[in-house]
């Protein structure tokens, strides 16, 4: 039996599959620029607007600069910055404290330190954890 050699490049033999290759990989390329913008969209429409309420506006004390002069349409609008409530939670009982010490020094104690400083910073931590699992009370934060 005699070998028969296929005529022509590979590529030449294989046209339509490149095609169908490259087809392929244009539209999922596609497909994703097209998703990423599209987050950024829906972000930007989640994202509430800031209201600004107009309030009187003082005159400022230092005489503007070319580049920050205002216009007869424009006016300098101050607004008060927002403040977050602060949640008042329960304090952690003593004895959930002390176990999340524990686990936390079991975990240092499974860190590899790459250079004697980490090691030393390291060495320094699971000495505070150690102090707090052996006094008689834990600090409350």
């Amino acid at each position: 039996m005699e070998n028969q050699i296929p005529g022509g490049a590979a590529v030449n033999r294989y046209k339509i599959l490149w095609r169908v290759f490259l087809i392929g990989n244009f539209g999922l390329g596609a497909y994703m620029f097209a998703q990423a913008g599209k987050k950024e969209r829906v972000k930007l429409k989640t994202e509430a607007p800031v209201e600004v309420t107009p309030t009187p506006t003082p005159t400022p004390t230092l005489t503007p600069t070319p580049a920050t002069t205002l216009t007869d349409d424009e006016e300098l609008i101050f607004t008060q910055p927002t403040t977050r409530p602060v949640i008042v939670r329960q304090p952690i009982p003593e004895d959930q404290q002390r176990e999340l010490f524990k686990w936390m020094l079991e975990e240092k104690r499974k860190v590899k330190s790459n250079n004697r400083e980490e090691k030393l910073l390291i060495d320094n931590e699971k000495a505070i954890l150690k102090e707090f699992l052996c006094s008689k009370s834990i600090p409350s934060v």
